[in-house]
């Protein structure tokens, strides 16, 4: 289908039958469907509607769907599209994502595309955006090599500011300061930091494989990160004491935190014991609801790190840590009163939209 199709509404409405929590099942497609990446907000700073991947023209596509219960617009039609990889810009009027080695911008109101960045050869993964939204960064696999990249908004360009032969993911820029960037390595240690520029490459924590730390992210102002590890607690590291402290033990897989720091939403696996949304001050939890997902990934029954055994062993590379749809990745809309997930419950995975409690973020 091309872009600019408009199909209809497929919004149910329902409750969550163990905490009653009001739930909406936002797509019904027999295909894969999935939300954006839980380091980022799926949902427009209005509210209104909420951004998602699906496979259902046979390719992943980007599409935008009104909330509660809105038409679905096709954003995308064109190959190599990285469904995980898209971010809004703040007004909410400008849509970053990457397919294959680009980066690009799509313009919500005409679904024009301008492509700001290529890296031929490579594949990228999801964009983060600086604080004052004049750069993307993004991760870039190209053979065997790995490196980070910075792209400019205004359409100057972008560039490689560090390279290394060890895996490199998830980049995310510091939420006040838009010259630092956080990342993550495998093997361990696994948490960085960089300039945007390239210099000030430091590693956080010295740790083994023994020490399996995943999905940190900054925590409110960003003088501090979160981080799970898994699958025994949730920490908080200081990046000023270079100290890590616990905020509760329990399963926390996947994690968003609220903008002030005060909460950090979770999924759980193995076992499933549903959405958690914890204080970082007390460590107390509260389940908001139950995705179901099947939670798909060799590598979350264990407690270590995935070796090259791991990956060469009889096991598929998308099921070692995938795939990524079976998991719920939940993260919060703008104004932190829904959270966005994606769970495979019914069969096929569908995006959902859970309403969070006034006295949850009390």
């Amino acid at each position: 289908m091309p872009k600019g199709t408009v199909l209809p509404a497929e919004s149910v409405e329902t409750r969550d039958a163990r905490t009653g929590v009001r739930v909406w099942q936002l797509t019904c497609d027999a295909s894969i469907n999935h939300h954006l990446y839980f380091l980022t907000s799926s949902m427009t700073p209005d509210g209104r509607h909420v951004v998602f991947a699906s496979h259902r023209g046979g390719r992943p596509s980007l599409y935008l769907a009104g909330f509660p219960a809105g038409p679905i617009v096709q954003l995308t039609d064109t190959e190599g599209v990285n469904g995980l990889s898209a971010v809004l810009d703040r007004a909410g009027q400008t849509l970053y994502f990457t397919r294959a080695g680009e980066v690009r911008a799509l313009d919500l109101a005409t679904l024009g595309e301008t492509v700001l960045a290529d890296f031929p050869g490579g594949q990228l993964g999801e964009v983060s955006l600086s604080a004052d939204g004049c750069l993307l960064a993004a991760a870039l696999r190209r053979g065997s090599r790995w490196a980070l990249t910075v792209t400019a908004t205004d359409g100057a360009g972008g560039r490689t500011i560090h390279e290394s032969a060890r895996t490199i993911i998830h980049p995310q820029f510091h939420p006040t300061d838009p010259s630092l960037l956080e990342y993550a390595c495998d093997p361990a240690p696994r948490m960085w930091t960089i300039r945007a520029d390239g210099a000030e490459n430091t590693c956080l924590w010295e740790h083994g494989d023994d020490e399996f730390l995943v999905h940190e992210t900054f925590l409110g102002a960003g003088d501090d990160l979160v981080v799970v590890r898994w699958p025994r607690a949730l920490q908080r590291f200081s990046l000023r004491t270079r100290t890590m402290a616990p905020i509760a033990a329990f399963n926390a897989w996947h994690i968003a935190p609220t903008r002030d720091g005060r909460f950090v939403l979770c999924d759980t696996a193995h076992p499933d014991i549903g959405l958690q949304i914890v204080s970082t001050a007390t460590g107390q939890r509260r389940t908001l609801c139950h995705p179901e997902s099947s939670n798909g990934g060799h590598q979350w029954t264990k407690s270590r790190y995935a070796t090259a055994e791991d990956w060469t062993t009889n096991i598929a590379a998308d099921t070692v840590y995938g795939p990524q749809w079976t998991h719920p990745h939940p993260s919060f809309g703008i104004d932190e009163r829904r959270v966005v997930f994606t769970s495979d419950r019914t069969g096929h995975p569908e995006v959902y939209v859970a309403e969070v409690p006034p006295n949850f973020l009390a």
